[in-house]
């Protein structure tokens, strides 16, 4: 079925009995996988019914871009729409529905790798390329895991740098606007390289594994870990997040340090 024949109902509580959102790296795991259970119910009903249409074995009715039809016989495809028609004739609906409830949880992993620049004079930290491998299972589009990756990555890069709550000494909120509490922008993206690797997830039927957090799991102690390399001759082994220049040029000019 062309896409354009397809409607998502979502959270519409008259139609949709439940339904628990989307957060943490679920949509694909519970959702896609509950709707692929669904569609294949829903093809096996289909093709029966186009079955007794063309009076053949249902095991030879296969499944092609215009509808359903006998496997080795061109020109014997029964449409969609009537494949519904005869279903309403004889009192049948092609509908299912799944819970589905996966039997374990994902393991998604990764490696992360920052190069960064620490002007010393300045305490400016300035990343120059950033890697990322990830294995999130199966991959149902690729654009939007690598859309879901960069901006991670970069939620991670203003965690470890800029982004940060702070409060006076009264315990009032400093940074309780965007115009200081500064997020990362595509001007400050270093030169981003990912890549991934694919290991199926045994507890869905789809193998995919989550990926939305990945960047900001990875990111923020690749930067530091890379500012604390840098600075290694200072004797800097810790900082604490964001890495502003303030601090880091502290770290640097602390009264024990070389």
């Amino acid at each position: 079925m062309p896409i354009e024949g397809i409607e998502i109902v979502a959270g519409d509580t008259g139609r949709v009995a439940r339904g628990y959102g989307s957060y943490g790296s679920r949509s694909a795991q519970y959702g896609a996988s509950a709707v692929f259970r669904m569609a294949t119910s829903v093809r096996e009903q289909a093709r029966r019914i186009a079955a007794e249409l063309l009076e053949a074995d249902p095991a030879d009715i296969v499944l092609d871009a215009a509808g359903f039809g006998i496997a080795g016989v061109p020109g014997t495809s029964v449409g969609y729409g009537e494949i519904a028609a005869r279903a309403a004739e004889v009192g049948e609906s092609l509908v299912a529905e799944e819970d589905f409830v996966p039997g374990s949880q994902t393991f998604p992993y990764g490696a992360y790798a920052a190069v960064v620049e620490v002007d010393i004079e300045t305490g400016v930290v300035r990343l120059v390329r950033f890697a990322a491998v990830d294995d999130c299972g199966n991959v149902i589009n690729p654009l939007v895991v690598e859309g879901q990756i960069h901006g991670a990555i970069m939620q991670g890069l203003g965690q470890a740098l800029i982004e940060g709550i702070e409060y006076d000494e009264r315990g009032q909120l400093l940074t309780s606007s965007l115009m200081d509490y500064p997020v990362p922008t595509a001007l400050d993206a270093p030169e981003l390289l990912t890549d991934r690797l694919t290991t199926p997830a045994p507890s869905n039927p789809l193998g995919v594994k989550g990926v939305g957090e990945s960047g900001t799991i990875g990111a923020p102690p690749a930067v530091v870990g890379a500012v604390l390399n840098a600075l290694a001759p200072w004797e800097v082994t810790d900082l604490t997040m964001p890495l502003r220049p303030d601090r880091v040029w502290a770290a640097v000019h602390r009264p024990d340090s070389r």
